[in-house]
């Protein structure tokens, strides 16, 4: 089922910069549309920012998806909420008239962010995927040849093992993407090293831009 943009709860800033990609900005549990918008200015100023609600409610806290599990996802739910969110980001495209998006999502959000990029190759234009897991048990079929992907993992995080996010970037690169994975001596939460990375790999789309 398709999904209206007025169907999906979120905020939209339109750009002022507009050699800059838009930013799909995907929040982590618990937070909502407003919580990364400030990371999103931070990273990219000048950008448009799409930042939708996750629609999933987990003990009042809203998610993209739903989980069995701390690190135990409910893959049939990923798949539709992720076809959900697809269908939110096409519809999004044609309403403010704003090209692909790279994706910024963190934890929660980081991981459907990485889903889109298994499930719809293409709607993407990248992705900065941080504190993500490995979200299906089984890799879907994908090709991601001219998709960039920045990995920040916690070498700390209690919640996503080290094993995973390198296995996560092995799956990514191995259907073709430019992905750059940097283990930081952090736990889940973020830090200004997030922020610098994130904003130093984002200034290669604007350099890049015709």
């Amino acid at each position: 089922m398709s999904t209206r943009v007025t169907d999906l709860i979120h905020r939209f800033e339109p750009a002022a910069d507009a050699t800059l990609p838009p930013l799909l900005l995907l929040h982590g549990t618990g937070a909502d549309e407003n919580d990364l918008i400030p990371l999103g200015r931070m990273v990219a100023p000048g950008a448009a920012l799409l930042s939708p609600r996750g629609t999933v409610l987990e003990n009042g806290m809203p998610r993209f998806f739903r989980r069995l599990a701390e690190g135990v996802f409910d893959e049939e739910d990923l798949r539709q909420r992720t076809d959900e969110l697809a269908g939110f980001i096409h519809q999004a495209q044609a309403e403010y008239g704003i090209a692909a998006p790279v994706a910024l999502g963190f934890s929660n959000g980081a991981n459907i962010a990485a889903s889109l990029l298994l499930r719809h190759p293409g709607l993407l234009r990248g992705a900065a995927l941080l504190r993500a897991m490995v979200p299906f048990r089984e890799t879907p079929p994908a090709r991601l040849e001219g998709t960039k992907v920045l990995l920040l993992s916690g070498t700390a995080d209690p919640i996503v093992p080290a094993a995973n996010s390198a296995a996560l970037a092995a799956i990514l690169g191995d259907a073709g993407a430019t992905v750059a994975h940097h283990p930081l001596p952090l736990g889940h939460g973020l830090s200004q090293m997030d922020v610098a990375l994130t904003r130093e790999w984002l200034a290669g789309f604007q350099e890049t831009k015709a």
